[in-house]
């Protein structure tokens, strides 16, 4: 019952609870950040409420999916390596709403456009068009979807999939977000005030690989990377930070040279890669 109210709450007041969410963290970060029961909320939280960064190609897989998937925590931490929001649950996954994004409108000039939140599944779907018509609720198409997924990742936006236990764990939101008015990102900037390694976001379980011929050091991709995992020492000298790297894809899509690919890195985790997941654990 507790998590019905929190999710009614959470969605219908979306851009109020972001904002209020963030401010409260800085808060408790910057003055309270010793204390032992701040650092325990920030870890219940954490554990709780967080997000799988999204290559291009298995956004693509996610939207355009035909069929139900249910893959339970026991088969799906290698992908989403929390304790508790960790199931990936698309039943109906034709069925798809968009919204107004909270992390733009609570934003005193958010980026525009404002409507690309989207739910995949006809429960948090079916939920956005019945109590969200203040956010611009409205049902699309999956083509539809994806026109609003690649408009966003042109703009410089990281694609992620949101999970939550009030929701029931489940992958349903998928978030178009740039990296300036991002609250799962500034959250994670928060979080690493008091831990470097507590995070709300998780990589997509690719690194990047440079061919070097290829490579006219032009700088595009250090401009588009939001976890300056990329940066050029002495003008042409290219510092790639494996570490920092979250695996979104962006600066391959930007590279005109086409000197960047994504891999799959073990130390990242196993990808959201629909095909994969139907290969080795459905």
């Amino acid at each position: 019952m507790d998590h019905a109210v929190h999710n009614y709450v959470y969605f219908t007041y979306y851009d109020t609870y972001v904002s209020l969410f963030l401010k409260a963290g800085h808060l408790l970060a910057n003055r309270f950040s010793r204390l032992w029961i701040v650092r325990c909320a920030f870890k219940y939280i954490f554990d709780r409420y967080h997000a799988k960064v999204l290559s291009q190609s298995d956004v693509r897989k996610i939207i355009s999916i035909q069929e139900d998937l249910i893959i339970g925590p026991d088969k799906s931490t290698r992908i989403i390596p929390f304790p508790y929001a960790n199931k990936i649950i698309l039943e109906e996954p034709q069925f798809i709403a968009v919204m107004d994004c909270p992390c733009r409108l609570h934003r005193k000039n958010g980026c525009q456009p404002v409507n690309v939140c989207i739910a995949v599944g006809r429960t948090t779907a079916e939920f956005w068009l019945e109590h969200c018509e203040k956010y611009h609720a409205r049902k699309i198409t999956q083509d539809e979807a994806i026109r609003i997924i690649m408009d966003a990742r042109e703009r410089g936006c990281i694609t992620a999939a949101w999970f939550k236990v009030e929701t029931g764990g489940r992958t349903s939101v998928i978030c178009s977000c740039c990296p300036c008015c991002c609250g799962g990102l500034e959250a994670m900037r928060i979080g690493r005030k008091l831990d470097e390694n507590l995070s709300i976001i998780a990589p997509s379980g690719y690194s990047v690989e440079i061919d070097r011929d290829r490579c006219k050091s032009c700088g595009k991709c250090a401009t588009v990377c939001a976890f300056n995992a990329i940066s050029f020492k002495s003008g042409s000298d290219r510092l790639y930070d494996a570490a920092a790297c979250m695996g979104c894809g962006l600066c391959t899509e930007k590279c005109e040279q086409e000197a960047l690919s994504l891999v799959k890195d073990p130390d990242k985790g196993e990808p959201l890669d629909l095909d994969l997941i139907r290969e080795t654990l459905g």
